[in-house]
């Protein structure tokens, strides 16, 4: 899970994206949906642009590639470990769990519909 914790301090969250890691299949992808709205509930003076970029920097970095900065040569593994690291930002992985799917690219656009929206 990806939350926004848009004032630290206070501890409050909402959901806005989901992480998978499949390492049999060498795939790591994040799919994100910021709700403005609720977003704006928890703090009024939210920078949603800063925050939908900090959400499109994660996507960029488990997609790999040119988007992935430093961590264009690293393996999925070694990307998902990095972005799962606790941080004290505006943009924080949750709790990582553990699961079976036959096909994780549908597994990762399921959990957002289910997680997130």
């Amino acid at each position: 899970m990806l939350r926004v914790v848009p004032r630290v301090e206070r501890g409050e969250c909402i959901n806005a994206g989901v992480l998978v890691y499949c390492r049999a299949r060498s795939y790591v992808a994040a799919l994100t949906h910021l709700d403005e709205a609720r977003l704006r509930a928890l703090d009024p003076r939210a920078d949603v642009a800063a925050v939908r970029a900090a959400l499109r920097a994660v996507e960029g970095v488990c997609a790999g590639g040119a988007e992935a900065g430093q961590a264009a040569g690293d393996d999925a593994g070694r990307r998902f470990r990095w972005l799962i690291a606790p941080r004290s930002t505006i943009v924080q992985p949750g709790p990582v769990h553990t699961g079976l799917t036959a096909d994780p690219g549908v597994e990762t656009r399921r959990l957002l519909d289910l997680l997130v929206r």
